[in-house]
């Protein structure tokens, strides 16, 4: 592996060939570089090309060439344009600061202790912009997967392994919480750095933000998930609908007859086409083009819709049991809250509201809902409706659960 000796040949290497990586990057999806192409780009310079090589800034593929993974990845990070999901590193960032707090607390050298504080900033630094850029990714990743995946067994797998990403991103939320909070309290309280202070309440701040865009995303992914089974459940009602008719039963065994007598909807009726023509004389002056232009555009979307429709379901995409969670609706729950507490102080002002915890498991939801999910949907509660809600500083206790008292505001 060819070693750079300095950022500054480093930064000459690049600079020289900036035209070709440019494209090379902006392409780097959707088009093999054959090697003829590069060299044209670099004024069929074939010394460049081969210094390119050498350095192993790209690499050779019989005639076709690629940027290299260490570039590609420094210019993704640089630029945000990387959209892996990846909570190893964070996980790293935990451990590595373990370690460093672990080294400050043995050291005895104040400008040595200071360089393990230098560091400990920079990682909590690393762990909130990998943090907010993941939960970014993870949102593109469920809307690209759910509305560009043509094959419905790869968008349902798609989605259950985002899930499984969302899960590990609100661990290691919950674990940096824990660090600062618990694991390395002796830490915090001898290191009296005021940079540090502001680093950690930034970065509190911004984990609180990324876990109420975990919640939305769980929602999204529910939602989602059974948008499918709505589909799954209507192409195998079209099938049957289908069979019936290729077996002429479908007046007999079942009331299609009853149904288009009732229905007088215009949408039967069809739309009429009102399509006109332009003369030629207007089509070959400059007026037109913007026309045109647009038409062919319109054309070239369809194009691609049309590659992009779901293929036709399998027998045993229709038999497969697939199991889906119907989605609590917070907005509709919080509200009967607030409506039954409105309720109750008209009809009783001398007792006292029931608070949001007590109301949550005593309340019949449309499906069985144990206690730990009620604490999870009290939490996301609070979180997202904190302006029509009083969280008071009085607790109660239920099972294993200590909570705060929350009332509506």
């Amino acid at each position: 592996m060819y070693i750079f000796r300095s950022i500054h040949e480093i930064i000459n290497t690049v600079a020289a060939s900036r035209t070709l990586l440019t494209e090379m990057f902006e392409k780097r999806k959707t088009l093999s570089f054959r090697y003829s192409d590069a060299l044209a780009l670099l004024k069929d310079d074939e010394n460049r090309l081969k210094l390119l090589l050498e350095k192993e800034v790209i690499r050779q593929n019989g005639n076709f060439v690629e940027l290299d993974a260490r570039f590609m990845d420094f210019f993704e990070l640089l630029l945000e344009a990387n959209e892996e999901i990846n909570t190893a590193v964070i996980d790293e960032n935990i451990e590595y600061l373990h370690e460093l707090m672990d080294y400050y607390a043995k050291e005895r050298i104040p400008s040595r202790k200071e360089s393990y504080v230098r560091n400990i900033k920079i990682t909590f630094r690393k762990i909130a912009r990998t943090t907010i850029r993941n939960i970014m990714n993870l949102q593109t990743s469920i809307d690209h997967a759910f509305k560009h995946e043509p094959t419905y067994q790869i968008k349902i797998a798609k989605l259950e392994n985002l899930d499984k990403k969302r899960i590990n991103i609100q661990r290691l939320i919950d674990t940096t919480e824990n660090l600062i909070l618990h694991d390395e309290r002796k830490f915090f309280q001898e290191a009296t750095d005021e940079e540090l202070k502001r680093i950690l309440l930034e970065l509190r701040s911004e984990l609180q933000l990324s876990a109420h865009s975990l919640i939305r995303a769980q929602q999204d992914i529910i939602n989602y998930l059974n948008q499918i089974k709505s589909q799954v459940i209507l192409v195998e009602k079209i099938r049957k609908v289908k069979y019936l008719h290729d077996t002429f039963e479908l007046r007999a065994k079942s009331n299609l007859t009853e149904v288009v007598e009732r229905e007088h909807s215009v949408l039967l009726e069809g739309n009429p086409p009102s399509s006109f023509k332009l003369s030629l004389g207007y089509l070959s002056g400059d007026e037109a083009r913007p026309v045109i232009l647009k038409v062919l555009k319109n054309l070239q979307y369809r194009e691609t819709a049309r590659s992009n429709e779901a293929g036709a379901f399998s027998e045993e995409d229709m038999e497969a049991a697939a199991v889906y969670q119907e989605a609590i609706d917070l907005d509709e729950t919080a509200g009967c809250y607030i409506q039954a507490q409105a309720q109750a102080l008209w009809n009783h002002p001398e007792k006292d509201p029931e608070d949001l915890f007590s109301f949550l498991m005593r309340y019949s939801f449309p499906r069985e809902v144990d206690d730990r999910e009620r604490t999870t949907l009290f939490c996301q509660i609070v979180s997202l409706y904190e302006n029509q809600l009083r969280i008071t500083d009085r607790y109660g206790v239920y099972k294993e659960y200590e909570y705060a008292k929350v009332y509506p505001a």
